[in-house]
């Protein structure tokens, strides 16, 4: 007998937890409501937590338009050290000393990378070359050249700081690799750098603190799901009023 699945449409916001993939996130929704059609929006690392985009039925024709937003992430880097992720998840391949960097040289240095710049994607990434994933190639040592892509960073904040790590919140355009600017920073320095942690908390209008985490969707009804889930239209009218700086609320004439 063919499987029946349930009819929901619309945008669920989860905030992922560590260690979970973006797709196992998915698969967990799609297959605990017996959902037929499940996406998300813009890849978390697994260790990365917060804001994940999923899109349930119709509104996975929206892919394309909620990828495009800005996003805005937290988290924590640390000097003088290099890993072939360019986090803590990795090998270290190198380490320095950065007892010569202060703060005012972090803060200041984090100033140099805002605005439009070439950002070179991570060897430990999705992005495809000649039709294979880039990570796929780096599990088997392989090395490739990789075009620097624009990005834009708005702003990168150092939000605490207590050397060799340091907080930071960068609010950046899509497509912005946080480990690969941590990496860049530290080079710029003189010492390396790796991302230690990072939180998405906001992606366009749609915020972590309206997000579900993962064991709450779990235990939920069906009912209690169509409930969480923001219609589309609701979705499109918080980006044509998504405020052109973050944090502040939007204000309709």
């Amino acid at each position: 007998m063919p499987r029946i699945h349930n009819e929901v449409d619309g945008v669920l916001l989860v905030d992922k937890p560590q260690d979970w993939t973006s797709s196992d996130c998915v698969c967990c929704v799609r297959g605990r409501f017996h959902l037929a059609k499940t996406g998300h929006c813009g890849t978390l690392d697994p260790m990365a937590t917060g804001l994940l985009i999923l899109l349930l039925g119709k509104a996975t024709k929206l892919q394309d338009r909620l990828m495009s937003e800005d996003k805005v992430y937290e988290g924590r880097l640390r000097l003088g050290v290099e890993t072939d992720t360019q986090d803590s998840t990795g090998t270290v391949t190198a380490e320095q000393g950065c007892d010569h960097v202060t703060e005012q040289m972090l803060r200041e240095c984090a100033q140099t990378f805002v605005g439009e710049i070439a950002q070179v994607p991570p060897m430990v990434s999705a992005i495809k070359k000649e039709g294979r994933p880039l990570y796929k190639l780096a599990r088997q040592g392989v090395t490739v050249e990789r075009e620097p892509r624009p990005v834009t960073i708005h702003s990168f904040e150092i939000t605490a700081c207590q050397l060799p790590e340091a907080e930071f919140r960068i609010h950046c355009s899509k497509g912005t690799y946080i480990r690969t600017l941590c990496a860049d920073l530290g080079a710029r320095l003189g010492c390396g750098a790796i991302m230690t942690a990072l939180r998405r908390i906001r992606s366009g209008p749609l915020r972590v603190e309206d997000a579900i985490p993962m064991e709450r969707l779990k235990a939920m009804t069906l009912e209690e799901l169509r409930a969480a889930v923001l219609p589309v239209a609701t979705v499109l009218a918080q980006k044509e009023c998504a405020p052109v700086v973050p944090d502040q609320p939007c204000q309709k004439p």
